[in-house]
């Protein structure tokens, strides 16, 4: 998913970071490629904190993908803290390439995610890398949560790998599917 990731930090920093003359040139690459290791860091963090609900209402577009979404706000911290520290770059400036950067790249990787139309976006990588590999622990959050969005597909109260498989298998969308009925579309 990082190569993904820093696809979308690519397509969107042109404007944010390689125009931006308080970054100097020779450390545009790094600077966009810190961006989107930090919004990974930071999807990571959030599902290890168990903020399944904030991520939840992102991906399933009940929650706008701006500044006063709280996943938004909690990466543009990471970001502009990461950029400070590592390029000495002023916070104004740091913060500035995180606003004007992580709304398009999160809105870009949903509907990526939401697109069955882009095979090339795997989103298993997706959930195991925001998962840090550890499917296990979404598919604890899945299992709590996934009654809530029908997920529990043999009706035994909980939502495991079984209940993945046969909703894989009933979907003609496969694991997109799967996932939209989780993040309500």
């Amino acid at each position: 998913m990082f190569e993904q990731l820093t696809q979308l930090v690519q397509q969107y920093g042109n404007e944010v970071v390689v125009k931006n003359n308080a970054i100097p040139n020779e450390h545009n690459e790094a600077v966009m490629t810190e961006a989107g290791g930090s919004i990974l860091l930071g999807l990571q963090d959030m599902v290890a904190g168990g903020n399944f609900g904030d991520l939840a209402g992102m991906l399933s577009g009940k929650s706008p993908i701006d500044m006063n979404n709280p996943v938004v706000k909690e990466l543009a911290g990471k970001v502009t803290d990461n950029l400070g520290s590592k390029f000495g770059i002023s916070s104004e400036t740091a913060s500035g390439v995180a606003d004007g950067l992580i709304p398009q790249v999160l809105s870009g990787l949903v509907n990526k995610a939401q697109d069955p139309n882009q095979p090339e976006f795997n989103v298993s990588d997706l959930i195991g890398s925001i998962s840090g590999g550890n499917s296990a622990g979404l598919m604890d959050a899945v299992s709590k949560y996934g009654g809530q969005f029908g997920l529990d597909q043999d009706g035994d109260g909980q939502v495991g790998m079984s209940d993945a498989i046969a909703a894989v298998s009933k979907n003609s969308a496969g694991f997109g599917g799967l996932l939209s009925k989780l993040f309500g579309k």
